[in-house]
């Protein structure tokens, strides 16, 4: 695996390739992850997964200083995955001025949900991403379902800058027990940890209520997130969208659930499609 810490020696040892495919994270790498790095060893002539933590995503009071920074594992991981190129750029490298120009999502996509809880998350996200396809220049990118509104995003991001990027979308990872795998659970304890799986639980009986064509749908997802309350949880929102656009979903139409909520100081999101 060859390690680039600059621009100029990424784009050196991508010179040869035709169709590099791209995994960006944050590090802290789990299953899920490898398994957006497999998708994208099957769909490109070389692998490239690059590792940057985005400060311009974070909001002042959310967890950059303290995000996880697990480089050796990260590295061993990747190596025993294949992966052909790893991109791990500093905040001097990858933004050597202020970084004053920035990519803005349209509000009705995001501001709502995630956008609507995280200010200017998306704005940071489409930034990097933007910065990230620049420097790696690949013909197909894989990011993760899980984060469904981001993929839905970055999708609208390059169809509207006619970039020459495939979009392709990993299916979300999960431990035997359904929780969703991320990289925030590791600030959970045992007993968070085992708590966490409600999160998933509730999103697969709104599903469930939703298929079988419940008629309060509202009164589901409200005795749900009573539900999550009660037992120590703060949602930030359940919900059943459009998967198009994110909108309100009518009847019959395709459709996700989609949750987010805070256990203790650990931030989960999660969702599931109909």
């Amino acid at each position: 695996m060859f390690i680039a810490h600059t621009i100029a020696d990424l784009r050196q040892r991508l010179s040869g390739a035709r169709e590099p495919a791209f995994v960006p994270t944050m590090g802290n790498l789990h299953d899920g992850h490898i398994a957006l790095l497999r998708r994208a060893r099957d769909l490109g002539d070389l692998s490239v997964v690059s590792i940057f933590v985005n400060r311009l995503q974070f909001a002042p009071n959310e967890d950059f200083d303290r995000y996880p920074r697990t480089w050796e594992a990260d590295c061993a991981r990747l190596r025993a995955a294949g992966c052909d190129v790893l991109f791990a750029p500093d905040e001097r490298e990858l933004y050597p001025q202020p970084q004053t120009y920035t990519v803005r999502p349209p509000a009705e996509l995001a501001d709502i949900l995630e956008g609507e809880f995280r200010p200017g998350f998306f704005t940071g996200v489409c930034t990097v991403v933007m910065k990230l396809f620049a420097c790696v220049q690949p013909a197909v990118a894989v990011f993760g379902k899980k984060d469904y509104q981001q993929l839905m995003i970055i999708r609208r991001m390059v169809e509207q800058f006619a970039l020459p990027i495939r979009i392709e979308a990993g299916e979300t990872e999960r431990d035997a027990d359904g929780l969703a795998l991320s990289s925030r659970n590791g600030y959970l304890s045992p007993a968070q940890r085992a708590e966490a799986v409600q999160l998933s639980a509730a999103l697969r009986r709104i599903a469930q209520a939703a298929r079988a064509g419940q008629a309060d749908l509202a009164g589901v997802l409200a005795a749900e997130t009573a539900a999550l309350a009660a037992r120590g949880w703060a949602p930030d929102y359940l919900t059943v969208r459009r998967r198009s656009d994110l909108q309100a979903a009518a009847p019959g139409e395709p459709a996700v659930v989609l949750g987010a909520a805070r256990l203790g100081e650990t931030r989960l999101i999660d969702n599931l499609e109909i």
